[in-house]
């Protein structure tokens, strides 16, 4: 049954992706459609990211009221709903009406899933959830690609990702009985495990602020900014650095731009192999390692800029492990009755990382150079892991403690 339970969850991750890499896609010609500049796009983005960033804080009250199933099929349904708003879109306001609902169901979504997973599936579940979403990334791209070669227009692209949505919409619905046969069968192995101090857990205030105070929560948060910031900002502006300092032509820099976020996905698949045998800390060590290798790789001024072009992979290949493996050890670190709350938070945090820090790289790369690339990804990275290293210590320190006193 949670065999079940979780390729529906695997199929609610790709529906997560589809929506995100399509506006992207499409934005060239919804621009001249609609009369507007190339900068236009931002504010959309902009309006979407707000609408995530208000259901990751609100998850948490939501999936205790609702239950995780019953948010997860609405906020596929909403992100549906958001597209086939797009699909109708003739002027720029309605896009910005749309994208709204269209952020909503993302954060909501996210938030919800990655926390029932890191607490009930392990660890290589987590990395493929994310190679699953990164799956939806690139399957939407090659729709509207279709669809504009076909010249169907860009309005049906979003419809046919609509379609697809909808479908997954009327799957999530579905299975709702089977997340409630899933979530007793929980229960009830927890009462057999006689864990008395659940319910008194659950009955803690999760709030916001309650959360915040916790020793640790805020390292955790800016550690996740930092890496949000980095991944999006390494594929955002990957093919203008190659483009205006390494002197490769537009091509050959667009392909190896995506190719980093090929690299994140093959990366998460090969990391769910071992995710379950190496501890959740490790596997991000080992990406920061990866990281760092690859950033120094687009860095160091070859005479040939074939090493810059393969550090964008390794970019790829580091960051995959990061991103599930933080999330999965959020319940270990603070306890299950507050992950629920605190992924919200990362979520949010995570969205914050990756909306604003991109643009800010793209004014400093306008006012002086985009040579400056490489070192603002690695001052992120760094700042990363040692924000992660020093909350490593303090978990260390909270565990040693809970031993010292119950052999007091």
């Amino acid at each position: 049954m949670f065999s079940l339970l979780l390729a529906i969850i695997y199929l609610a991750f790709i529906s997560l992706g589809l929506p995100d890499s399509l506006l992207g896609s499409a934005w060239p010609v919804m621009r001249e459609a609609m009369g507007v500049s190339s900068s236009f796009a931002g504010i959309v983005t902009m309006l979407i990211a707000s609408g995530t960033i208000i259901s990751s804080l609100s998850s948490d009250w939501l999936t205790k009221k609702i239950g995780t199933g019953l948010v997860v099929a609405i906020s596929v349904t909403l992100t549906a709903l958001g597209l086939l708003g797009f699909s109708f879109s003739t002027q720029f306001w309605m896009l910005c009406c749309w994208a709204l609902p269209y952020g909503l169901g993302a954060g909501a979504i996210d938030a919800a899933l990655n926390n029932y997973v890191a607490l009930h599936y392990s660890a290589r579940h987590m990395s493929w959830l994310h190679c699953c979403w990164g799956v939806g990334a690139s399957i939407s791209p090659y729709i509207m690609g279709l669809a504009l070669e076909n010249q169907w227009g860009w309005e049906n692209g979003f419809r046919i990702v609509f379609y697809i949505q909808i479908v997954l919409a009327g799957l999530m619905f579905l299975s709702l009985p089977l997340w409630k046969k899933c979530q007793v069968q929980t229960k009830l192995k927890e009462v057999a495990e006689e864990k008395p101090q659940a319910e008194k857990e659950l009955k803690e205030k999760t709030g916001i602020f309650q959360v915040l105070k916790i020793r640790g929560v805020l390292f955790l948060l800016t550690a996740f900014f930092c890496y949000c910031a980095l991944e999006s900002t390494s594929g955002l502006w990957a093919a203008s650095y190659l483009v205006s300092i390494r002197q490769v032509d537009k091509t050959s820099a667009a392909r190896f731009a995506s190719f980093f976020y090929l690299g994140i996905t093959i990366g998460r698949a090969i990391a769910g192999f071992f995710a379950n045998k190496i501890k959740d800390k490790n596997m991000i060590r080992i990406g920061f390692g990866i990281l760092t290798c690859g950033i120094l790789l687009v860095l160091i001024p070859f005479s040939s800029s074939i090493p810059a072009l393969v550090g964008l992979i390794v970019i790829g290949l580091g960051c995959a492990p990061i991103y599930p493996s933080i999330i999965h050890s959020t319940p270990f670190n603070f306890g299950p009755d507050k992950s629920q709350a605190i992924i919200g938070i990362e979520m949010a945090s995570a969205y914050v990382g990756s909306t604003f820090m991109p643009p800010l790289f793209g004014l400093i790369g306008q006012v002086t150079s985009f040579a400056w690339y490489p070192l603002y990804l690695l001052s992120f990275n760094l700042a990363m892991f040692i924000l992660l290293e020093v909350l490593n210590r303090i978990i260390a320190g909270r565990e040693k403690n809970v031993i010292q006193d119950n052999r007091a």
